[in-house]
């Protein structure tokens, strides 16, 4: 089937991408236009959710954490999401290019360098501020708000997508759909649209708080870089370029455009990282790592559940309760993307690949560039908690990157990576949103052109209403009220496939790999080794199993 030749063919659902834009554009022009009242709305907002939801945010992300787990070792973990003769679309490296990329995006950019800075000055825990424990509080913290938690979050909603999508052989991409084993027929009427359009804001917060935040960063970058002054056009400027190498990606489609950026964007980021570990202190960077592993491990209860209720401190807030929320509304986007690449490929290789390697590459971006900022700012080499606190985040970044050796040539690398890094977060996001509102749609095609493009232009548009509004705050607000909504529509969604895995497979679920056979309705025994899947389907294997209910459409 042509992929291209099909683009022009399919319908937008107008019930969906209508009401959703709508409700973009009532959110987005009101902070451009007035952004004084904009920001005392998002204030007040920021602290009623984080005060009365916090305990929530906290609970869904070590319950989803528990979840994968149970899924990836138990007999779930062996359902093969796809047909058996169905093998992995993308090989396995750039498959992981593509999920540690679209996840993270610029975001990493951002905050491995001055996260541990905040940490350095205002340490959880009651830690004594600007001493040696709050020194390893500090490079041990973001682990644990970049790491398996989160990572776990993000595949709950790609696992049932994807069961939907290969497994059941649905013909939409929507959250909804995979909502179907629990609500029935509920989602083809007004409570399935309702879904999809909660997820498609929450996708637009999460995206627009990635543009919030960035845009600021690139504009310090290209006035350290070109001695321009600091302006809101100057950052118009950049988003308007940002949006057009995002247009480029997401015409391209998949395999040329996406696939192509994250490829690119996971080079740079290695040469950058593999330069700082040997620039810096590299034996020093190496044992404060080993040291927060450890200091990581041992708390892993007591940090994941702590929620600060006597002292009031707002840590917990300020910091877990937001990135939790953050990682909530990036999810849809997220699940939705990873179903679609993960064809062919089982439960538990999806889970374990995708928990292990997006830990591990946050990890390292922090041990290495996190623990290169915490050893210029204890050792006295450049004070900066002081830039952090005047000049914020992008000064603070421009000023550790102007310690390294050959900053005039690092300086242009690393806004190129946040170029690419944003690129490849907004495009995946972008042509997601494009999928959710075309009405028909299998897991082997993809979203109009001219849909893709839309959606692209949308999240600017966010963009250009956070960056009028300004500040930490009103993005951390905007993140945390479209991700409270996402939580039930979540564990809807895990029992969903729960739901769907017991009626399909049933007891066969003992075998090492089983797929499930479209035009039979019967379940394939499946050995699948790396890249390739090799099917026993001996006569007495089939007649063994039960006839199997017929995939929902």
């Amino acid at each position: 089937m042509s992929v291209e030749n099909n683009n022009n063919k399919m319908a937008i659902d107008p019930a969906i991408l209508w009401p959703a834009v709508i409700v973009i554009l009532a959110t987005s022009i009101p902070l451009a236009i007035n952004p004084d009242a904009g920001k005392a709305v998002v204030s007040g907002l920021l602290s009623w959710f984080t005060g009365n939801f916090g305990w929530l945010y906290l609970l869904s992300g070590i319950g989803s954490f528990f979840f994968m787990c149970w899924l990836a070792f138990g007999p779930v973990g062996r359902i093969k999401l796809g047909a058996p003769e169905d093998t992995p679309e993308f090989k396995k490296v750039p498959w992981i290019a593509m999920l540690f990329c679209a996840g993270i995006g610029i975001s990493i950019c951002n905050w491995a360098f001055v996260e541990p800075l905040y940490f350095l000055s205002g340490p959880p825990l009651g830690v004594e501020p600007n001493t040696p424990a709050a020194a390893e509080w500090a490079a041990m913290y973001p682990m644990f708000h970049w790491g398996v938690v989160p990572w776990a979050l993000y595949l709950m909603p790609a696992l049932p997508i994807g069961y939907a999508l290969y497994v059941r052989k649905v013909h939409v991409l929507r959250l909804s759909e995979a909502c179907r084993g629990i609500l029935g027929d509920l989602v083809d009427g007004p409570v399935g649209k309702v879904i999809d359009i909660v997820v498609i804001f929450s996708i637009v917060g999460g995206v627009g708080t990635s543009l919030g935040l960035s845009v600021p960063l690139v504009s310090e970058l290209f006035q350290a870089m070109f001695g321009l002054e600091d302006s809101f056009f100057l950052q118009l400027v950049i988003l308007a370029a940002w949006t057009a190498m995002i247009a480029w990606s997401v015409y391209n489609g998949l395999n040329k455009g996406i696939q192509t950026l994250s490829n690119i964007n996971a080079v740079l980021a290695f040469v950058l990282l593999v330069f700082v570990l040997f620039a810096g202190s590299t034996v020093f960077l190496l044992n404060l790592w080993s040291n927060s592993f450890g200091l990581f491990m041992d708390n892993f209860f007591r940090i994941n559940f702590w929620t600060d209720p006597v002292d009031k401190g707002g840590f917990p807030e300020g910091w877990t309760v937001f990135y939790w929320a953050w990682w909530i509304a990036y999810a849809p986007m997220m699940g939705l993307f990873v179903a679609r690449i993960s064809r062919g490929r089982t439960i538990k290789e999806l889970i374990i690949n995708g928990v292990t390697w997006g830990s591990v590459g946050c990890w390292a971006f922090f041990a290495i560039w996190g623990g290169y900022a915490i050893d210029l700012d204890v050792n006295g080499t450049v004070n900066l908690q002081a830039v952090l606190s005047e000049g914020g985040i992008p000064a603070t970044v421009v000023a550790v990157l102007q310690t390294l050796p050959m900053a005039d040539l690092v300086l242009p690398m690393f806004t190129l990576l946040c170029f690419v890094f944003l690129a490849t977060t907004v495009d995946s996001s972008a042509y997601m949103l494009a999928s959710i509102c075309t009405k028909e749609i299998t897991g082997y095609q993809e979203p109009a052109r001219w849909n893709r493009i839309l959606w692209t232009l949308l999240l600017a548009l966010v963009g250009v209403g956070l960056l009028s509004v300004g500040g930490l705050k009103a993005v951390q607000t905007s993140t945390i009220l479209v991700a409270l909504p996402m939580i039930p529509v979540l564990f809807i969604m895990a029992a969903s496939m729960l739901r769907w895995a017991k009626e399909d497979f049933g007891t066969d679920l003992a075998a090492r790999a089983i797929a499930r056979c479209p035009q039979s309705g019967r379940n394939v025994v499946v050995a699948h080794i790396d890249e390739e899947t090799v099917h026993t389907e001996s006569k007495s294997n089939l007649d063994a199993v039960q006839a199997q209910p017929q995939a929902s459409s």
